[in-house]
This record gives C-alpha cells, structure tokens and sequence, in this order.
C-alpha cells in the first residue's frame, strides 16, 4: 500500500525529476538540499530547471514493465494510413494530417503500420516533387556531365550563383590542366574534373560538410559551374574522396602551386610554416593525440602543417598524415617539395621553436636555407638578460604596429645540436612580459628587417583562423587521413581563389573569404545559356558597382570545362 514515502522518497526516474523541481520551484528549497535529498547533483538541477522552463521535460509515466508499449491503433487509422500512402505522401506527412484532425499519432507508430501493410520506404524524392524548386525547373535522377547544347535556351534562378565570379580566375589558374596532372580517378558518369569542380563549388561556399550538400543538391546554376546537370549527393562525394591516395595529393598540389607561381601571383621570398591539429571527437579514432593551441590541451586529431607566402598570404603547401615522432623533420619535407616547386632563388623559411629541432636546423643551414625562428628559453636565459650590454633601439616599419620601437640586444651563440653560430637577437618592450629570442643563420640582414619578418608570422596564424571559421578546416568527421589531407587541399585552393578575386575588388584588397563572402558572393541570381554562351544577372546588392567595377574583360572569358562557352555577368 503506498503512503507518503511514495512522494517524499520517488523511485521512478520520471517522478524524482518532478518531485525535485517541485521542491526547488514552489518550495523554493536550496539547491544543495533538493539535490541530496532526490539523488543529483546541483549542476544537473540547473539542468532541469532550464529544460522545464523550455518545455522540454516530459513528465508522462512510462508503462509498467511487460505491457505493451505500442499505440493501439484503429481499423478506421489504419485504412487512412494506407489511403495516404497511396498518394505517396511520407510517414511525417501523414503524422501532420493526423494532427490537423486532432489524432496523436507519432512518426514511427505510422512506419511500422506502413511496414505490416507491406509498404516499402519511400525513394529519395525530389525538390521538384515537394514544392521547393523554381516553377518549371527539371530535377535529374542522377547528376551526370552535361554539354551547354543541352541546355540551350533555358533561364534558371539560381541561390549559388555567386560561384561564378571565380569561374574566370578558375580559368587563369588552368585549374583543369591541374586536375589533369593530378591524374584524378574519374568513375562512369563523372569526370575527374567535374567531380574536383563539385567539391571547389561547395568550398567556395563555405559548405561545412559534404553531409550539408543537400542545401544544394538542386541547384542547376552550380551543377553548371561544376559542368554537371547538378552536383552529386553526399554519398557520392564522401565515396570519391576516400578513392583518392596521398600520390593523388601530392601531384595536385604541385601542379597547382606551379601555375601559381607561373603567374607570378606570389614570389615565395618568405615563407611562414605552422603546425594545426584538426580535432576529432571520435571514440574509436585511431588518431594520435596532438597540442591543440586554440583549446589549451591535448586531443586526438590530425596534425597539418600549412606553408604561406608572408607576402600575398597565398597557401603554398599542406601535409596531414603527420604523426609523432614525424613532426619535426616536416620542415624538411616542405624543402623537398619546395626545391621542387622553386628552383632559382633562395627562400627565407620562418617557424616558431617547437616546429623542429636544432639538428634539423643545422641541415637547413647546410642545405643553404635561411630561416628566423625562436630560441627555446629557460629560466636562467631569461635571469641573464639583465647582465646583457649594449642594447639599442629600432623602428620596426608596420603602421598598425602596438609596439613599433623594441630594444634588441645581438650576439653570436652556439646551441647544442647545431654545428656552428647563429645570430641571436634578443628583444624587449615589444609588448611581452618576457624578452623574445630571435635566433637566424642570416648575419648580413638589418635586425630591424629580421624582427619584422618574424612578427608577421602572425599571418599564418590568421590564414588558419580563417581555414578554421569560414572553410570549416576543423569539421573532421572522418579519422582517414587521406580524406583530411583532400579537404585541407580543396580549402587551399578555395582560398587562393578568394584572395585572386578580393585582389581585384578596389577597397577589399585585404579582406578576408568571409567578408568577400558576405558582401559579395551570397546571394540569388539568374542564369541564361543561349548559343554558346553562359550570362548570369546577379540580383540588387549594395556592392554591385565594386564588381561592374573590376576589369573583367582583362581576365579569361572562356570556361573550358563548359564546352568552352563564354561568361558573362551583369550586376543589377
């Protein structure tokens, strides 16, 4: 027989919760007291509170156990089911008329009715069949290669088109002969190129995942851009990405990066390496753990070093199979690659202290390559600072600069490990609580241009920051390498690009992809193909006179993974 203790002391998960809010609301008993008393904890009572106040608590008892669970449901129910799924409406479309004649039914009791009348699922269904494409817009089966004779004479609207104001620079970075000598799989119905143009179309976008490309899935204008009727699903892209191996990889990028430079779109004088861990939360992950600077610990994921021109900002290398014990000779493994890349003049690489090692520093030094990076200080080394003589002041040439005048002290040190000297500047009131010591192998360098190349390190910093923020570089799904790898060379070249297009957009030139994005790219617009000829008319936006503004016809006019056709765009 129950009494009291049936509410003073709840068994019933669902009642303690009741009985505790009950307590803490109405009663309004402390939160150390309601939490002994019921069994949680003063956090999870917060909880609580939070989730009634949101309605987001169910306070319904749950059946006795061996009753039967499922929801009774009428011959009269049943024949509606049946009826609606003959008009092939969904399990949630069903749920809805339901609710619209005031009958509770949920989603799941509507499936395994469906299930016992021997209704199989549903197919994937189109936009088209639901209601939310463009009037009188053809939604294909499957996404496959198109020919601009196809598609002569047709207008579509299109919420991707902003995609198109790359299609010339994609054309002047002969981005199909990259894909070309990457030597790219290709499968039946898309080609290797269009396949590369899919996943740069959703880069460009700032798309998170390849989960998320059903937000675009059917749109003809970006189908276009690829060269496609439109883009392929979400499976067919994750498919892709894991047929690619690291040869795959290492071609791509070397064939991209040559056609940067053959352009003269950066010099590579100057070149500033860092090291990201991608996180992943994986449970079964067979990732190491690496130092994630941005969250303050160590974390299983994929450790990238990315190289970048300090002068254009320009991505001119990635790595992400990086494991342990292979960090630190990755400084040599972007030389290999770089010698490749640069054959004629000197580079100057610059590093923080815990990119290499002293050894490793010493082959560079043997190997003739200039480098700045820092000293790793103790405590003596920083006690000893006060006994240092003579210090002098300089000016670091930087308009935005807090701290444009720091005292330096020079000297030659030996290091163990390294054979030989090296110049060691040390700096003070530049900001830091401590003095920084530069250390180089370039004696001949004015210390005040040394300081300021190493202070605009800081550039990488950014260029990650922004591959993190807008190219969603920490959006691991999968522990695979080589998938990693694939998507931080998509985001490489995405943001190449985005820097080629703010380059010519007077008053932009420093911006970075998410602020091009914004202003410039979002946004609807219309798409004509008419005798071999691509027009897109992108709708009223405030920056449209910045883009009637750029010199278009200076740049490449004929897409050649179209058929050739040539691009035109006006702004409303």
């Amino acid at each position: 027989m129950k009494d009291a203790t049936f509410f003073t002391r709840p068994v019933a998960n669902w009642q303690r919760r009741y009985e505790a809010l009950r307590s803490s609301l109405v009663e309004r008993l402390p939160d150390q007291i309601v939490a002994e008393r019921f069994g949680f904890s003063t956090g999870y009572l917060r909880v609580l509170r939070h989730q009634f106040r949101h309605g987001k608590i169910d306070f319904s008892e749950p059946p006795a156990d061996g009753e039967n669970h499922r929801r009774k449901v009428t011959p009269e129910m049943r024949r509606k089911i049946v009826s609606w799924r003959h008009d092939n409406l969904s399990a949630g479309e069903i749920a809805q008329l339901f609710s619209e004649e005031a009958t509770d039914i949920s989603i799941r009791t509507i499936e395994r009715v469906l299930a016992e009348e021997g209704f199989p699922k549903l197919p994937r269904r189109t936009q088209l069949k639901i209601g939310r494409t463009v009037k009188g817009a053809e939604v294909p089966q499957r996404s496959e290669r198109v020919l601009l004779s196809q598609l002569n004479g047709q207008r579509f609207e299109s919420a991707g088109a902003g995609v198109f104001l790359f299609a010339p620079f994609v054309a002047q970075l002969h981005l199909d002969e990259v894909v070309q000598a990457a030597n790219l799989p290709k499968t039946k119905n898309i080609p290797a190129l269009n396949y590369f143009l899919s996943f740069l179309a959703l880069k460009l976008l700032g798309a998170e995942r390849y989960a998320h490309v059903g937000d675009h899935a059917f749109d003809p204008g970006l189908g276009l851009f690829a060269g496609l009727n439109v883009l392929p699903k979400c499976t067919a892209l994750s498919t892709y990405s894991y047929s690619l191996d690291n040869a795959h990889l290492i071609r791509l990028q070397e064939a991209f990066i040559k056609h940067v430079l053959r352009l003269g779109l950066c010099n590579g004088d100057i070149v500033n390496l860092d090291f990201h861990t991608i996180p992943h939360h994986g449970d079964e992950s067979v990732l190491e753990e690496h130092w994630a600077g941005a969250r303050g610990k160590r974390m299983k994921g994929a450790l990238t070093l990315l190289a970048q021109d300090a002068e254009s900002k320009l991505i001119l290398y990635s790595a992400a199979d990086i494991q342990r014990n292979e960090a630190d000779d990755q400084v040599l493994s972007f030389l290999e690659f770089w010698k490749k890349m640069k054959q004629s003049a000197q580079s100057t690489f610059i590093f923080d202290s815990k990119l290499t090692t002293y050894e490793n520093l010493s082959e560079l030094n043997q190997k003739k390559v200039k480098f700045i990076t820092l000293r790793r200080r103790g405590h003596k080394l920083v006690e000893d600072v006060a006994l240092l003589r003579p210090w002098r002041r300089i000016n670091i040439p930087h308009e935005k600069r807090k701290y444009p005048q720091p005292l330096i002290h020079e000297s030659r040190v030996e290091l163990r490990g390294y054979e030989g000297e090296l110049r060691q500047i040390v700096l003070r009131g530049n900001g830091r609580e401590k003095p920084s010591f530069l250390i180089t192998n370039d004696f001949d360098g004015p210390a005040e241009l040394i300081v300021g190349n190493y202070a605009r390190r800081w550039r990488v910093e950014n260029g990650i920051a922004e591959a993190v923020k807008f190219f969603h570089l920490n959006s691991l799904s999968s522990p695979i390498l080589i998938k990693v790898h694939f998507d931080i060379v998509m985001t490489m070249i995405a943001d190449n690009l985005y820097s080629r297009l703010a380059q010519n957009l007077r008053g932009f030139e420093a911006c970075d992809a998410p602020k091009i994005y914004r202003h410039f790219i979002k946004g609807k617009g219309v798409v004509e193909v008419d005798d071999g000829r691509i027009s897109v008319t992108f709708q009223k936006h405030a920056h449209n006179p910045i883009l009637r503004s750029v010199d278009w016809q200076n740049l490449p006019q004929e897409l050649p993974w179209i058929d050739g056709a040539k691009l035109s765009m006006q702004f409303n």
